[in-house]
């Protein structure tokens, strides 16, 4: 299971890696981002090094992570914009409790547990909806999502996909887990 996060710092060839990845990925994709230079991304990023350790854990657990405007555009906000739900984050069920109420066949942990440990949020609908703005996503795939806690307090909780062309949000009760259902994630520089 993935812990709590800690204050985590990249290591000199590591950043300069990463920062070499984004930068490409931000190059080849400028319809996620109007109006928004690397040149202020990179700025951002350095003046907040640990959110670098967040996004190499959303690289390494297949996200792809690159810059998506979604509201003002002076914020910037990293999504996943793996065309799948990320490889390495599937097979959970959706938090702490699901995964505790479950009596046999215990997934390996639950989404909500990774993104606290990554440093990351699970996105919310409208993030979701912002994302599929810019390009098909989840179209094999299943993605948890942020659950009003309402729906959450009744045991179930909500995920989405893109199908026939069109963004379907779903509910589920939140102890289910399948393999082609992970989360994206987000994180504000």
């Amino acid at each position: 299971m993935w812990m709590t996060q800690v204050k985590q710092m990249l290591l000199v060839d590591q950043k300069i890696e990463l920062l070499a990845i984004l930068k490409e990925r931000f190059e080849k994709n400028m319809h996620r981002h109007p109006g928004v230079s690397w040149t202020d991304v990179s700025a951002r990023l350095e003046a907040s090094p640990e959110k670098l350790w967040s996004l190499k854990q959303m690289e390494e657990t297949g996200g792809e992570p690159d810059v998506v405007v979604i509201g003002k555009a002076d914020q910037i906000i990293f999504i996943d914009c793996a065309a799948e739900s990320p490889k390495g984050r599937r097979r959970l069920c959706f938090d702490r409790q699901a995964h505790d109420d479950r009596k046999s066949y215990k997934p390996k942990d639950s989404a909500h547990d990774m993104a606290n440990a990554m440093g990351v949020t699970i996105l919310s609908e409208d993030q979701y909806r912002a994302l599929q703005g810019t390009g098909d996503f989840d179209t094999k795939t299943s993605s948890w999502i942020e659950t009003p806690a309402a729906i959450r307090k009744l045991g179930g909780a909500l995920f989405t996909d893109r199908r026939y062309d069109h963004v379907f949000v779903y509910h589920n009760g939140a102890s289910s887990y399948y393999a082609s259902r992970g989360f994206r994630a987000s994180l504000t520089i």
